[in-house]
């Protein structure tokens, strides 16, 4: 359904908790067959510390137990030359995982369920990856899994 290095855009995204659906791009960062997919959700949320701010690349501060890969507004992402209209911040522990039939269930309509926004530039995909997968602060399964 959404294979790894694809951002996926859903307007409204549901959340795994059920509070909140709102328009969101999703990085699919590995699939697990047909079975499950580990993906990351950008946010806009800088959380972080100002002294330790970067503009673009891997930040891992492991004395607040934080992991981040910041995407700037002007950095190309996508094969096919998109970039976000605002700093993106994709943070470690916010890695999750997705059953796909589920997702295909909510989700079954490309164009209008959601859109295939680009795939990521292969060099950005893989500093992605080795961002999160030399965290401490990623769990250990996603780790093993990326």
């Amino acid at each position: 359904m959404f294979p790894a290095g694809h951002i996926v855009y859903f307007d409204p995204f549901y959340f795994k908790n059920g509070n909140t659906a709102k328009p969101k791009y999703f990085v699919v960062l590995k699939t697990d067959g047909n079975k499950s997919l580990i993906a990351s959700l950008p946010t806009r949320t800088d959380a972080i510390p100002a002294n330790e701010s970067i503009l673009n690349g891997c930040i891992e501060l492991p004395g607040i137990n934080l992991n981040c890969f910041v995407i700037s507004s002007d950095q190309i992402i996508t094969e096919c030359g998109k970039r976000f209209t605002f700093t993106t911040y994709l943070y470690g522990h916010q890695i999750d995982d997705y059953d796909i039939e589920k997702m295909k269930e909510i989700y079954p309509n490309e164009g209008s369920d959601y859109v295939v926004f680009g795939k990521m530039k292969s060099e950005l995909f893989k500093n992605l990856i080795d961002c999160f997968k030399t965290s401490l602060s990623v769990k250990r399964k996603y780790k093993k899994l990326l």
